[in-house]
């Protein structure tokens, strides 16, 4: 019994070792990595991103705190160049969640995926040009200095 006892735990050396530590420290996230699906959301953002500048510079639309854009001050447009902001928002935004996930995935950490949301809002947030509007946590907007 004693044998067959030393032999299982013999055999349950090898597992145990090979099992990763449950504290291990995680590989660093690699924002700008060039896999297939990340180059082709940035160079779709890319194309997009002159025409929604426009609507930056003239303060139409903002940017949350949550490093997504937003409809600021659509009062004074045009029905057509609302119609326009909104589709451009719905694209960015959509793209913005795509680009997340497929950095993370190209990271081989699709658990990571609010952890590179958090550093792509950051990122998001320090290109943000000055005058450009910002939205806080509550709702209000104001002008980055």
């Amino acid at each position: 019994m004693k044998r067959f006892a030393l032999l299982l735990a013999c055999l349950a050396l090898p597992v145990a070792a090979a099992a990763p530590a449950k504290d291990a420290a995680k590989p660093a996230i690699n924002l700008d990595i060039g896999t297939p699906p990340v180059a082709i959301t940035m160079h779709s953002m890319t194309q997009r991103e002159s025409r929604l500048v426009r609507f930056y510079e003239s303060g139409e639309i903002g940017l949350g705190h949550d490093g997504f854009i937003y409809l600021r001050d659509g009062v004074k447009m045009s029905l057509a160049k609302r119609q326009i902001a909104e589709k451009l928002i719905d694209l960015e935004n959509t793209e913005r969640k795509t680009l997340v996930f497929t950095i993370a995935d190209g990271n081989g950490r699709r658990d990571a995926q609010p952890e590179v949301w958090e550093l792509m809002r950051e990122r998001w947030n320090k290109r943000w040009k000055s005058g450009w509007w910002l939205r806080d946590a509550e709702g209000k907007w104001s002008k980055k200095p």
